[in-house]
């Protein structure tokens, strides 16, 4: 790789001490620093200037920032890299497809290094801690290094306000909680600091959306062995954070889909949404039999409100990342005439349980609900949900635009 810059290694802080007191750093090929920004134009200088005055000669360095700003930092990077003495490649996005962590993803398709360390622009990452980053893998040698603020050392003090610190407590409780296994050993899953070995991670098996790519990474890549380095998250030189409801929403939205993105899993979250849709289901029943009507035409018409209220929440709970498969109206089709043909499978067991053996009608309705529920979730995840025959996966971003 082309670029390395002289000087030695200014030891943070931050880290570990025994790290720093154990051998010189060891010899990686080089590393590659991933930074998504986002209308970064106020941080870019400095944080370009700290990279120079941190990382050592013998650590070749490559800096790639992978750009969804509406303002002028794209230019100002380009003017700030005149200066630097590695190279800096700009990635303008036009669209930002998966928030921050597709920003990501594509620094990791760009990236040519053995190592990628991904780091924010806003200088609450400490560039110092880059080699330790490094270092500690190679002793380890781990897969994944991650800069943590919740051991020995580290520190949150960075947070703005007891709010943002009451989320990111309540986000990694959260996340530990529903990947208790995934997430041994990491106390920290939700840095946005932390390096990785371009060996151990596949561009192509990640599916991000919004800026918890670590996360994203531990589930889906599930790098071998990971370490921790402790860092102080700092404040923002400049600018304002980018938290939002709206990231809370889509990090919610996220969890979910890596909860579910086992069959297993997905059979258990199908189940539940099933058993939700009871509801809608057995009042429409209720209501329409009180009405007068039959009850077998109205479990027909009944059945209607249980399938509209099961796919609004199979299509963002379940199958999420799946629905790029077929267009809304396809997986609408399908899943209606899947779940009405169960009627004929559904209705002559309810007829016989109401007929033979005197039961209510909704108690026959929900025993066949059950009995049918194994079928439905085979049906809906093949014939809905599945990709369809002699199709290619659907692009889901556009190149971007690439300028050094």
């Amino acid at each position: 790789m082309d670029g390395s810059i002289d000087g030695s290694i200014v030891p943070g802080e931050l880290g570990d001490p025994a790290l720093r007191a154990a051998s010189p750093l060891p010899e990686p090929g080089a590393v590659t620093l991933v930074v998504p920004t986002y209308n970064e134009s106020a941080n870019v200088r400095e944080l370009l200037r700290q990279i120079t005055a941190s990382v050592p000669a013998r650590l070749p360095c490559e800096v790639v920032f992978v750009d969804d700003s509406t303002d002028d930092t794209p230019e100002v990077i380009r003017e700030a890299a005149r200066d630097c003495p590695y190279p800096v490649t700009v990635l303008h996005r036009e669209s930002p497809v998966g928030g921050l962590g597709g920003a990501v993803v594509e620094g990791l398709r760009a990236a040519t290094s053995d190592w990628i360390v991904v780091m924010d622009g806003d200088l609450q990452h400490p560039p110092s801690l880059v080699p330790e980053l490094v270092a500690a893998g190679e002793r380890a040698p781990a897969g994944l290094v991650v800069a943590s603020r919740y051991i020995k050392g580290g520190s949150r003090e960075g947070l703005a306000g007891g709010y943002r610190v009451a989320v990111s407590r309540g986000a990694t409780w959260l996340t530990k909680t529903l990947f208790p296994h995934r997430l041994r050993g990491i106390s920290d899953p939700m840095s946005g600091f932390f390096a990785i070995r371009r060996s151990a991670v596949t561009a192509e098996v990640l599916k991000p959306l919004g800026y918890k790519i670590l996360l994203e990474m531990v589930v889906r890549a599930r790098p071998r062995q990971v370490t921790e380095v402790p860092f102080v998250f700092q404040d923002r030189f400049a600018g304002e954070s980018k938290s939002s409801a709206r990231e809370g929403v889509r990090f919610l939205r996220h969890l979910a889909g890596l909860r579910t993105a086992s069959p297993v899993a997905r059979m258990v979250v199908f189940g539940l949404i099933g058993a939700t849709g009871f509801l809608p289901n057995l009042l429409g029943l209720w209501a329409l039999t009180t009405a007068g009507m039959h009850y077998l035409p109205a479990e027909i018409v009944a059945n209607q409100f249980g399938v509209a209220w099961n796919l609004l929440l199979i299509e963002h709970l379940c199958f999420r990342d799946r629905r790029q498969h077929r267009p809304w109206w396809d997986r609408a089709g399908r899943f209606a005439l899947l779940a009405n043909a169960d009627l004929v499978l559904r209705i002559p067991l309810i007829a016989l349980l109401v007929g033979q053996f005197g039961l209510s009608a909704l108690t026959a309705t929900a025993l066949a609900l059950v009995t049918t529920f194994v079928l439905r979730f085979v049906g809906t995840e093949a014939l809905v949900y599945g990709m369809a025959a002699g199709k290619d996966r659907r692009a889901r971003s556009r190149t971007p635009r690439r300028s050094s």
